[in-house]
């Protein structure tokens, strides 16, 4: 895959004012840091960002081209406009590719199909995962097969695709629950009908009439 390229401008001044002149400009405040190292004031383009965030999200690396420098960094957060679904503010984090990140990853399950066989609702009670790594053993994110799910057989981190990957360390316990199977209300009723009980006099004979 080719490297994800941004380009940014440093930015003076601070404040409200200051950063909504930026953001009618077509830009977004932003501020991109590193451990140990200051933290710069700059902006991106709108329309740029958002291809790259589309692309990227917060688990691919992106080269941020700034002052004739190439930056190697991950956007580490974002503040969205509440009602227009935009971007207000975006934070960068310098990477360094001898040294190990922390990070969350998304969880993505597959094998959805052999559900609808089971007459069970799939409940995910996991979305997201903490990992460590260094920078070029990242996962964009991590899958879990729920095929084999069942009642009484719940899908766990040990069964994620990276578990006991030497190169990567999970953050939860081999044994917590990613999702289970909870079987419906349909199905239920279903089996409540089957064991109802019935009285007898309600039951029809056969060949009574015959016999009277």
């Amino acid at each position: 895959m080719a490297a994800i390229k941004l380009q940014a401008e440093l930015r003076t001044g601070a404040g409200k004012n200051r950063a909504n002149k930026i953001r009618r400009e077509g830009f977004i405040p932003a501020v991109v840091y590193g451990k140990e190292e200051k933290t710069e004031h700059i902006k991106v383009d709108q329309k740029e960002f958002n291809k790259v965030y589309r692309t990227a999200g917060i688990t691919t690396m992106i080269d941020l081209e700034l002052d004739g420098k190439v930056l190697p960094v991950l956007i580490k957060e974002v503040q969205i406009h509440p009602f227009k679904n935009q971007f207000l503010h975006a934070d960068f984090q310098k990477i360094k590719m001898d040294e190990t990140i922390r990070l969350t990853i998304p969880i993505t399950i597959v094998g959805k199909d052999n559900i609808r066989q089971k007459e069970g609702v799939l409940v995910q009670q996991l979305d997201e995962i903490e990992i460590e790594c260094l920078p070029k053993y990242i996962p964009q994110s991590t899958e879990v097969d729920v095929s084999d799910i069942d009642f009484n057989k719940p899908v766990l981190v040990s069964d994620l695709n990276i578990f006991g990957d030497e190169n990567i360390t999970i953050f939860r316990e081999a044994d917590d629950v990613i999702a289970t199977l909870v079987e419906t209300a349909g199905a239920e009723a279903e089996e409540e009908e089957d064991v109802e009980e019935v009285d007898a006099s309600d039951v029809p004979v056969v060949g009574k009439e015959e016999e009277e």
